[in-house]
């Protein structure tokens, strides 16, 4: 299992935390951000491969934002099963 942070981009949460193994992820933590949805959203989320994540998240927005804390976690999970994968 390997911890991975990302970075998200145009959103309030300052940053994600979550592990992977193999496609699978957990432990999904954002730092900053709408508090109780986000928290929600990692409770719903755990255990979700990279691509159900994908396929129900990737490209939600929030508000005027072309991009959401949603849609920077499938942009995260992805990014982080790619360079496992390349590793």
């Amino acid at each position: 299992m390997t911890h991975y942070t990302y970075k998200p981009q145009m959103v309030c949460s300052m940053q994600i935390d979550f592990d992977i193994e193999g496609n699978v992820i957990s432990n999904i933590q954002f730092i900053g951000g709408c508090n109780g949805n986000l928290k929600a959203i990692s409770k719903i989320l755990e255990g979700w491969t990279v691509e159900d994540i994908e396929a129900r998240i990737k490209g939600n927005t929030c508000g005027r934002k072309p991009t959401s804390c949603a849609d920077q976690l499938a942009i995260a999970v992805r990014k982080a099963y790619d360079e496992q994968k390349s590793a």
